[in-house]
Order: structure tokens, then sequence, then C-alpha cells
């Protein structure tokens, strides 16, 4: 309120109560309180006098709850004198009303339309006038725009913030924003813009914030652009964001010129070369992430001169050479550090422990890069870690003493990948660690007892590719929330503890490759592995209730019993894909599984691409259900060397993403349905040492299937690739699969051809011939018209030849 006047001039209704779900402390019922909620009262058009209005109900809720709302927008445009106005309301409903009214406020400095829901419909590409020609931030972030960037956009000439990030908009940047000769802050992250960043970027001297991420932006117009911001008198520059992008180039020595520089990203794109020299002069920076680029060479050791740096990653690149504390000493306020190769060749890690600074790391990831016994001494002085990554590191021994100091407060532990050997070095609780990570070492003897209370909040435990021997202890099950358990490749025995049914939010199990034995119960999974055990017992008939199943691997086990016909719930299978995240999506282990009659790797990205269903070398007997027809989406399916018999469903065709079909080694009968042919991708089959008969079905891809041991032990199979002709079959055809009757039938038609042109002619010739001989006026008037014909064409010759 004006104290001279009495006026209102200043409204803030902003949420005063953070929205912060992710602290222990935050309590939803206060937050739902603090929201405001309802229709705008239109008497606040009413204090003509007010300048500053904010109605942000703090749009990070997700709208969890109810947020304010207005059907019309009339009162607005008397707050003429309105200079900052934050509409925190969904404008969904207005159409383009909103853009006239709010350009009726002449006075407009500030104005925030962040998450109000307007569409690309609601956004003209043009604008006859714009009134609001003094303003100075645009945030129209968080919206549903999925146009190009509108051209009235360059009339703000004025504009020294603008905000389009977290939408859609397509196109390349504007030429026309070269007008924006003021422009501190620019924000288009998170879009879909592509082509070359224009190089008038390059031309923004006053800017502060630069953030391009998550875009399409490619190729090399970036290291202009770059030179450019570099040549500016007096950079300004803070921050510069060009992550998530499918850029390709060099990073620039000018790099170097920018010195106002705290935080710069351009991880996730395709930066190749070595790192400049010149890094080594942003003395203000605190963030540098290089990471998922294709950067080489030897990392400079003026990296030690950034002192202020908290954040670093180098990881995911193709450096090489030796780390040594040069490459650290000066970096005493860091907190993260992420340092990791590609190449075959590790890095040397090669440091003292007197070396080293004094920082207080909270992250440490380190992939592929031999540290040495020295490390592990340095590593014990780090006890405020929250993230410890030592992946490929080749470090034998994890420190007991510095493990019972961190054990309060560590969240994630991955000592993946090493040399590691003795017992699992736990004795004390870890309340609060969400990710342990053992596997690929030579961790030996069995998994505590007490395992499960020492871990009570894990979510994912990888234990896998070890030597660890005894039984799962029944503590394991006590783990309410875990959602990934990998084991495999152990010496592990004794029953699955039964009580693992009541994880109700796992996705992953994979205990292949061990001795457990006994019956299983199934419970809520994306990837069930228990190959290769001692398991008994029939299918359980939970297992149909696995609607998101991605794979089911039983095989080698002793199973027994039918096949479950209820297998068609499994509706991720039959084409329903779920879209929610899970767990699933981010699991990193390399997974095998058996297809296309071999074993093949997928990693974390390509196995959830992956639909299989694996029950082969059990005992299982029965029909092959006709329901497993309906899994259209399945790719393999292996039921092989069991005790199967009857038909195979004549609806098999209809599993149209199938690549991998084995049936071998069953007690199955009777004819390969014709249906087999329709499976357009299958490029694995094997139907051997069954009891099928008959003429093997043709087809497109059956033809590219040429090897006839996919049909051996089939006596009473004849026809193409086997060297068995069925019959009437009296020499091989040259297609190779059509019977010599169908040839014959060929002929018949030829020769049926050939008869009927014969008759025709026969009957035509005569016809003419006949009339002429017993019709005199008919054949006269035949041979006239021949001689007419004869006189229009010689004499014209002639008299052309005779002026020669």
């Amino acid at each position: 309120m004006d104290n001279h006047t009495g006026h209102i001039v200043k409204m803030d209704l902003r949420n005063p109560y953070p929205y912060t779900a992710f602290n222990e402390e935050w309590d939803s019922m206060d937050y739902q309180q603090s929201c405001l909620s309802g229709e705008i009262p239109h008497f606040l058009g009413n204090l003509s006098n007010l300048n500053y209005l904010d109605l942000d109900n703090s749009r990070h809720s997700n709208d969890l709850f109810e947020t304010l709302s207005s059907k019309s927008l009339s009162w607005l445009p008397h707050l003429s004198s309105l200079k900052y106005l934050n509409l925190g309301v969904d404008l969904g409903w207005a159409g383009v009303s909103w853009l006239h009214t709010v350009n009726m406020l002449p006075s407009l400095i500030e104005l925030h339309l962040s998450a109000c829901g307007i569409d690309s419909n609601q956004l003209p590409l043009s604008l006859p006038t714009l009134n609001v020609t003094s303003l100075s931030v645009l945030d129209m972030s968080a919206n549903y725009f999925n146009s190009s960037i509108p051209s009235w956009f360059s009339s703000l000439t004025g504009l020294r913030t603008l905000d389009l990030s977290h939408n859609s908009f397509v196109g390349s940047i504007p030429t026309e924003f070269a007008s924006f000769r003021y422009l501190e802050h620019l924000d288009l992250s998170a879009n879909q813009l592509q082509g070359q960043i224009p190089e008038l970027i390059g031309n923004f001297c006053s800017l502060k914030t630069l953030n391009l991420a998550d875009n399409l932006f490619e190729k090399e117009g970036i290291r202009d652009v770059l030179n450019g911001l570099a040549d500016c008198s007096n950079t300004r520059l803070e921050l510069l964001d060009l992550s998530l992008n499918l850029l390709e180039s060099e990073l620039p020595a000018s790099i170097g010129k920018l010195q106002k520089l705290q935080y710069l990203s351009i991880a996730f794109n395709s930066f190749f070369g070595s790192m400049p020299e010149s890094i080594g002069n942003l003395s203000s920076l605190k963030l540098l992430s290089l990471s998922a680029n294709h950067m080489n060479g030897s990392i400079p050791e003026s990296l030690g001169q950034l002192s202020q740096l908290v954040h670093l990653d180098l990881s995911q690149n193709f450096w090489e050479g030796t780390l040594t504390e040069f490459h650290f000493i000066n970096l005493t306020k860091l907190e993260s550090l992420f340092i990791g190769t590609n190449r075959p060749v590790p890095l040397i890690f090669i440091v003292t422990y007197d070396s080293l600074p004094p920082s207080k790391l909270r992250r440490i990831m380190i992939e592929n890069c031999l540290v040495g016994d020295t490390f592990v001494v340095w590593l014990q002085s780090q006890t405020e870690l929250l993230n410890v990554i030592l992946s490929g590191t080749g470090i034998s021994s994890i420190p007991e003493d510095w493990l019972l100091k961190i054990s309060s407060q560590v969240e994630r532990l991955d000592f993946s990948n090493n040399q590691i050997q003795g017992k699992l070095p736990f004795q004390s609780k870890f309340p609060k660690l969400l990710i342990l990570d053992l596997s690929r070492n030579r961790f030996s003897k069995s998994i505590p007892l007490n395992f499960g209370q020492l871990m009570p909040n894990l979510r994912e435990l990888v234990l896998s590719d070890n030597h660890l021997d005894g039984t799962i202890p029944p503590s394991i099950c006590e783990i309410p929330h875990i959602l990934i358990l990998s084991l495999r490749n152990n010496q592990l025995s004794g029953e699955f503890p039964p009580a693992w049914s009541l994880w109700s939010e796992i996705t992953v199990v994979d205990v292949s490759n061990n001795n457990l034995s006994g019956s299983r119960s199934m419970v809520t999974l994306r990837m069930l592995q228990l190959r290769s055990n001692s398991l008994s017992g029939h299918i359980p008939q939970d297992l149909c209730n696995l609607s998101d199943l991605h794979v089911l691997d039983l095989a080698h086990n002793n199973f027994s019993g039918t096949i479950p016909k209820c297998l068609n719930n499994i509706t991720s299978m039959g084409g329903e894909e779920s879209t929610a995240w899970s767990p699933y999506d981010m699991y990193a282990e390399q997974t095998t599984i058996i297809s296309k009659g071999r074993e093949l790797e997928y990693g974390h990205s390509s196995v959830k691409l992956v639909k299989s269903v694996d029950l082969s070398s059990n005992n299982l007997d029965g029909e092959i259900p006709e329901e497993i027809s309906s899994l259209i989406a399945l790719g393999t399916l292996n039921l092989s060397r069991n005790h199967l018999h009857g038909k195979i469903p004549s609806t098999v065709g209809n599993m149209s993403s199938l690549e991998t079909l084995d049936l071998s080694h069953n007690h199955l009968l009777g004819e390969i349905p014709q249906s087999l042919s329709a499976l357009n991708y299958l490029n694995h089959l094997n139907l051997s040492y069954n009891n099928f008969y008959g003429r093997i079905p043709s087809g497109d891809q059956l033809q590219t299937l040429t090897d006839p041991s996919i049909y051996e032990g089939n006596p009473s199979l004849c026809g193409f690739p086997l060297s068995t002709k069925c019959s009437g079959d009296d020499k091989p055809t040259t297609s190779g699969n059509l019977p010599l009757e169908d040839n014959d039938e060929d002929g018949n038609e030829k020769r049926g051809l050939y008869v009927s042109v014969a008759l025709g002619f026969i009957t035509g010739f005569w016809g003419v011939c006949v009339t002429l001989l017993v019709k005199k006026s008919w054949r006269h008037a035949y041979f006239r018209f021949f001689d007419d014909i004869k006189v229009k064409i010689i004499v014209p010759i002639a008299v052309k030849v005779a002026r020669l």
C-alpha cells in the first residue's frame, strides 16, 4: 500500500509454504491448506493503481491440489498501472483472448505465464499490434506449445529475460532474435528446436545465462557461437548449458576467455578432441560437466587451478593417460567427482594420500580407472560421502572401518567389476542405503543371516557374478520396498525364502545359474530369471497376474505340470505396454537371454525391449495352450526339451512379433499349421524331434529357413527343405517347396491356352475365306478395296521420285 495515497499498489498471493515433497519434514496437508483455490474475484479489477500482482500458486505441485481458476479475464485490462503480473492460473479454456487481454496492459514490465496450460492454438504466429513493448521479462515456460517460435517475439526489443523452456517448440531459432540486444537471460531448454545454433547468439554480449539444453541442435555451428561470446569485450556469461543435444565440435580454446563462467555443461553430445588447457582460466567455475561425449586425449593439469569447483563430471568419454595430484591440487571445495573412460585401456590414477586437497566429497564416481592402494588410504578420509561408485578400479578390498563411518548416511554403494574377495564386509546397519552393487567380484562365503535388518530400505541389491554360497537368508524378505534383486552366477543353494511373495514392488528377480530348489510363488515383476537351478513344482497360476512381465526365464529346472492357460493375461506380451515409469527402465545390469539359438547379452538400454518366454528343459507336459497365441508382442518362445504333446495351436500365426520359436524335443504331433507361414519376422525355428507329419508349410519367411536339421527327428515330414518328397513329388522343383502336381496344373493351363488360340485362328481364317469363295459380290469388293489402297500408296511415291 502506498503510504501517501492509501492505494494498494502491490498484491503478492504466492504460496508461502514451499513445495518440497522429497523433504521428510514436508507435510502435504499443511501445503494443501496453504494453497489458494477457487475463482479469482473480479473485484481485483477495481484496484486501478495496482502495479504488482502475483497469483502464483506454486506450479511445482504437479496439479496435485486445487488451484486458482478464472472463467474470464475481463477484469484484467482495468489494471492499467500493472507492471508485474504472475498469472498462475489455468488458461487452457481462454483461446487467444488471454493474449489480447494482456496486450492491453501498456505499462507491463514483467509477465510470468509459466505452467498456465496454454497450447499452440492459443499462440498466434503473428500479432497485428503489440502494446506491451516495455516488457523486460517474459516467462512462458512449461506450457504446451508445439509450433515454431512466433515472429512477434522479436518486437519485444527491450527484453532482458526470455524463458520458453519446457515446451515443445519446433524448428530453428528465428533470425529475428538478433533484435534482442539487451538480453541477459535466454532459456530455450527442453524443447524440440533443431538445426545449427545461429551465430547471432554469439553477439549477445550482455548474456549472463544461456540455456539451450535438451533440444535437437546439431553440427558444428556451436564453435562460432562460443568464439563470438568469448570475443565480447566485457563478457558477462555465468551459465552455459548445451547438454542433451546432437552437437559435434571440438571445445575451442577460446572457452577460457569466459572468465565469469560459473556453470558449464556440454554433457550428452558428440563433442570430440581434447580438453583445452585454457579450461584452467575459468577461475569462477563451480560446475563443469563434459560427460557422455567423444572427447579424448589427456586431461590437462590446468584443471587443478579451478579452486571454486564444486561439481566435476568427466565420465563417459575416451580419456587416456594418467591423473596425478596436480589435477586436483586446488580443488578444495569439490563435493562431486565423476571420472571415467570408455576406452579399453583404463585411466591411471596415481596420487598419494598427503598430496590430495582436503576436500570433503559427497559423491564420487570413478569407472574404468585404476586407482592403486594409496587411493584406498585417501578414501578413508572421505567420511561425508552419500554416493560411492568405484567400478572397474582394480581395488581388492573395502576398508570396513571406513564403511562404518559412512554407514549412517550413505545412499549408494557400487564396487562392481573389481577384484574384491572374502566375505561381504557389512557388520553395521545402513539405514539410508538404497542401492548396493557388488557384482563381478570375488566375494565368497555366505550372505549374512541378518542382511535384511542391516539394510531395511534397500531398493536394488546386485550381488551377481561372485562366489557366494550357502542359502539366501530369510531376512532378505524383510526388505519391504526392494525393486531389483540379482544374485545370478553364484553357488547359492537351498530354497528361496517363501516370504518373498510379500515383495509388492519387485520388478526384477534374477537368480539364474545357482543351485536353488523348491517351488516358487510369484509376485509383480518385469523380469523373472530363475534359469539353471533345481526349482520344482508346478508353474503357479499367480504368474498370470504379472501384467507387466517382459522376460520369463524358468529354463533348466524341474518344473512339472502344464503350461498355465492364463498366460494371455500378461498384457505387456500381448501388446498393451504400460507407460508408467518403472525401476526396470533403469536396470543397468548386463542380462543374458537365450534367443535365436544362442546366448545374447543385453544392456540396460535394450533389455527393456525384449519380450521372451523360456520354459525349456523342464518336465512340463500337456498341450500348448491355445491362449498363448494371443501374446502378439512376444519375440521369443522356447518350450523345448519338455514332455509336451498334442498339436501346435492353429492360431500360432497370430504371434506376429515372434522371431524365435523352439518346440524341439517334445512329443508334439499332427501337421505343422499353415499359419506358421504368416510369421514374417521368424528367423530361428526348431521343431526337431517330435512326431509331426505331412507337408512342411510354404511361405516367404519359411523359405529362408533352409537348414533341414530344424525338422529332423520327424520321419513323417516331407517337403522343402527336407530331401524327403511328399506324395506326388516325382522330382525336385525349382522353387523347392511347390509339389510336382502344382507344376502339372500349370502345364495343363498352358496347353489349354495354346489350344484355344489355335482354334480361334482356324475359325476366323476359314470363316473369312469360305465367305469370299461363296459370295461373288463380296469377293469383288474385297479385291477392289486392296487395289485402291495400292494406288493411294504407290502413285504419291512415284511422283516424288520423278521430281528428284
